[in-house]
């Protein structure tokens, strides 16, 4: 409360409806400040921060600038203390041509907030200038009839201040014949006039001089003046006329430069010279004086420079008419400028981000842009638009100010940038446009994760391959940008028989190339199953996996091994040996015998194929090509040798193909006594110093001691496998894994040959029978063993190749099991029994 009996004067009452105006006008975005002109260039205007309610730390920080919307910058903002301070000297009489008020508009624009504060700056008028005319020597003719009080309009001083600083009073000295009066126009103007005190006569004086002296109203007063000179004439009594008071004309703004607007017209009935008339502008200000031309002699006014709407939209003068004699009169001219849509729409870029994040939300601010357009009416009416086709969209800010913003979020691995077009359009026919691009990057999220180039990667690695080769490569591409597209590579844990995957195979980090560390047997593993995961180098890193099988291919790197018959080295690089039976009276296509061969490799590598190489009779016996049976080719004749040598090879069908051979003796004979007797004469051909009937009795007695000592091994092997079966129980008792397997479908390749080695026994005939060998069989006495096993007996075989030769159902062999990959069966074979 205010003491009681204060009162308010006028003065506080206007400071508190101030305040209360800027305090109105900084809440909503708008100040208002009030600044005389010609102020030296970084005066104060006002404290805009502490005004607009900004800190002072966040002006450094968001990057706050001011924009002058006029052709001129005229104020700054200072960084440090956020003041408002002028940018340069004004001059109202520059700035603001013909205006009351001047009142500069300038925008504060916070780019971190995307805020824009308007600013109206009022620039007061000092008295800086004098007042001038425009001619400072006026001649003036007034004839000596003139009477007393007659009036001569002067030309007015010119003072580009406003208001008490304008001209306020004219002086006139000089003279006594004269005197001066001023007239005040509608607009308050004021106008001076000579006014003729005293009859002049020519006679006394032909010239009188004068000085009117203007006067403006400022502290000090300026004053301007302007020479007079009277020439006083004979006897003038008419004036020119003008045809009307007021010439009026609407012309465009594009009418070109040289063209007539309008044309006054004055007549003076007198003659001679006092009857000519001359035009020119009595009144017209400097702008008006550089646009158009008054011809002196017609009277056109005409264009000398074009016309801007947005600069001047009407136009003002006096025409004065004068003949020779000195008479004159004035008419007023108005020409009105119409506007044309001369000036398409200005787009201003304020504000703009360069980067954006792709998955920045939707609604996200990427641009401020200023739009204006200096034409009127609807040629000023501005739309702004953007291709509905991209993810922007243009909102209302701030008087003349759109927002760009995202509608949606960004996908780089998509569109990686965009050149936003905004295009503004007046409303003018037609059409005026310009348009601004932005162009905005986007930046990569990590949000895809590695693909691999195939659903799942195979290769096929020949066995034997070189330690470190080169397998195949996997590749994964990101759709990512930069390190979060850079792809590693690396195997998944696992093992192969045992052993760490690591030790296989390795993946290289950068390529993705697999390599094998170690050299594959195709005989141990066939197929490698691995896991090669592609990781990107995000933060968090994604990443995908992919399977990669390497089929290990089997080379021919095993050649074919004779299982039967069995090995008897008999000289140096000698093959197989094996002494058979053939009756004399075989018929074409009996069995013989059969060559049994198995190969380690597998498919076409271990299919086996078996020719008759070498024999003693060439027509006498064939070969099966896939079975391997020695069968006769046609009946023995009486003149065929009863001993005979063949030579069987065994090939593979590798390239290049391997092989091994195989040599069976085969006599002829009904009997084992014509067999026994063949090998008898054998042995006395090869030491004929040698009796035969002490060759017959060592014969004997061997042959009874080797079936002595193979009935002895029967009952051990017997005993034995008794022994085996009873443990094989109890295991199968304790675990349960190997239940209902024999425990003989495990002996390998050397197993057989063990066992074929335990069934047979090497006699010799005589004291030098190492050339000549017989095999007995482990049999009891009798002729022949059995074709087929009993059927007590587990089956021969496990896991036979069916790419390897079929066998005859009738010819199984009675061995252990053989590997999975061999085919074995064995034909009758001769036993003998002692005497």
């Amino acid at each position: 409360m205010w003491p009681v009996g204060r009162r308010w004067g006028r003065r506080e009452g206007a400071l508190l409806c101030g305040v209360l105006v800027a305090a109105w006008e900084a809440a909503w975005g708008q100040l208002r400040y009030s600044i005389p002109e010609e102020m030296p260039k970084g005066s104060f205007v006002g404290d805009a921060a502490k005004d607009l309610g900004l800190q002072l730390r966040a002006l450094g920080e968001s990057g706050v600038r001011i924009i002058d919307r006029g052709r001129t910058q005229y104020f700054a903002l200072h960084g440090k203390t956020g003041y408002l301070v002028t940018a340069e000297r004004i001059d109202r009489e520059q700035a603001c041509d013909s205006v009351q008020q001047c009142v500069l508009r300038s925008e504060v624009i916070v780019e971190g907030d995307m805020q824009i504060y308007g600013i109206e700056v009022e620039i007061r008028d000092i008295n800086d200038n004098a007042p001038s005319f425009k001619e400072v020597e006026l001649d003036q003719r007034i004839s000596e009839m003139t009477a007393p009080g007659t009036r001569f309009p002067l030309t007015e001083a010119h003072d580009p201040d406003s208001g008490s600083n304008s001209v306020q009073s004219y002086e006139l000295s000089g003279d006594e014949h004269f005197s001066l009066a001023v007239q005040t126009g509608p607009g308050g103007d004021q106008r001076p006039e000579l006014v003729l005190a005293k009859a002049l006569d020519r006679e006394e004086a032909a010239f009188h001089e004068l000085v009117l002296r203007a006067s403006d109203g400022g502290e000090p007063a300026r004053t301007g003046t302007a020479r007079i000179l009277v020439a006083v004439l004979d006897a003038n009594d008419n004036a020119p006329v003008f045809s009307q008071a007021e010439y009026t004309v609407r012309v465009p703004e594009d009418l070109p430069v040289g063209s007539i607007l309008v044309t006054v017209t004055a007549t003076d009935p007198d003659e001679g010279l006092n009857g000519r008339v001359t035009y020119l502008f009595k009144k017209i200000t400097e702008k008006a004086s550089r646009i158009f031309h008054l011809d002196a002699e017609t009277g056109a006014i005409s264009l000398v420079r074009s016309l801007d709407f947005e600069e001047g939209d009407s136009y003002e003068m006096e025409v004065q008419a004068r003949d020779g004699g000195g008479l004159s009169n004035t008419a007023k001219a108005v020409i009105t400028v119409t506007d044309v849509n001369d000036n398409a729409p200005e787009v201003t870029v304020s504000s703009v981000l360069s980067e954006i994040s792709e998955d920045a939300p939707s609604g996200t601010v990427v641009a401020l842009l200023h739009v204006q357009d200096r034409d009127s009416g609807a040629n000023g009416e501005v739309r702004c638009s953007i291709s509905e086709t991209l993810p922007f969209r243009l909102e209302r800010s701030f008087e003349n100010y759109y927002r760009v913003v995202t509608t949606r979020e960004l996908d780089r691995e998509q569109v990686p940038e965009y050149n936003v077009t905004v295009r503004a359009a007046d409303g003018g026919s037609p059409a005026l446009w310009s348009s601004a691009v932005l162009w905005l990057r986007v930046l990569d999220v990590n949000d895809n994760a590695p693909v691999f180039e195939e659903a799942r990667y195979s290769a096929r690695v020949p066995e034997n391959n070189a330690a470190g080769a080169l397998v195949l490569r996997v590749r994964a591409w990101d759709a990512d940008w930069g390190q979060n597209a850079r792809v590693r590579y690396r195997l998944g844990e696992g093992r192969v028989r045992g052993a760490p995957l690591s030790s296989y195979v390795s993946v290289e980090a950068e390529t993705g190339a697999l390599y094998a560390l170690r050299s594959f047997d195709y005989e141990e593993v066939r197929e490698v199953g691995l896991w090669v995961r592609a990781e990107d180098g995000g933060a968090p890193a994604l990443s995908s996996n992919v399977s990669v099988r390497l089929v290990i291919v089997d080379e021919n790197d095993n050649a074919p091994q004779v299982l039967y018959p069995p090995a008897a080295p008999l000289a140096a690089g000698a093959g197989w040996a094996g002494v058979e039976l053939a009756p004399r009276s075989a018929e074409p296509g009996a069995l013989v015998a059969k060559v049994v061969a198995v190969d380690a490799d597998a498919g076409q590598n271990a299919w086996l194929s078996y020719e008759l190489a070498k024999a003693t009779e060439p027509g006498l016996f064939r070969v099966g090509l896939h079975s391997g049976e020695v069968r006769t080719a046609r009946f023995p004749l009486a003149r065929d040798a009863a001993r005979h040598s063949l030579v069987v090879v065994v090939k593979d069908h590798g390239r290049p193909a391997l092989s091994a051979t195989a040599t069976l003796t085969v006599v002829l004979a009904e009997s084992v006594a014509e067999l026994l007797a063949e090998l008898g004469s054998a042995a006395s051909a090869a030491a004929p110093g040698e009796p035969a009937g002490s060759l017959t009795r060592w014969l004997v007695l061997a042959v009874a001691a080797v079936s002595c000592l193979f009935l002895a091994f029967l009952l051990l092997l017997l005993a034995l496998r008794l022994r085996r079966w009873r443990r094989s129980q109890l295991l199968a008792a304790g675990s349960g894994a190997l239940r209902g397997v024999p425990a003989s479908h495990f002996v390998g390749i050397d197993g057989v040959r063990a066992f074929l080695h335990s069934y047979s026994h090497e006699v010799s005939l005589t004291a030098d029978s190492r050339k000549s060998q017989l095999r007995f069989s482990g049999a009891s006495c009798c002729d022949t063993l059995p074709a087929r096993p009993p059927p007590d007996e587990p089956a021969p075989l496990l896991g036979e190749d069916p790419a390897a030769p079929p066998v005859s159902s009738n010819d199984r062999p009675f061995s252990e099991t053989l590997p999975s990959d061999a085919s074995v069966s064995f034909p009758r074979r001769v036993l003998m029994c002692p005497v």
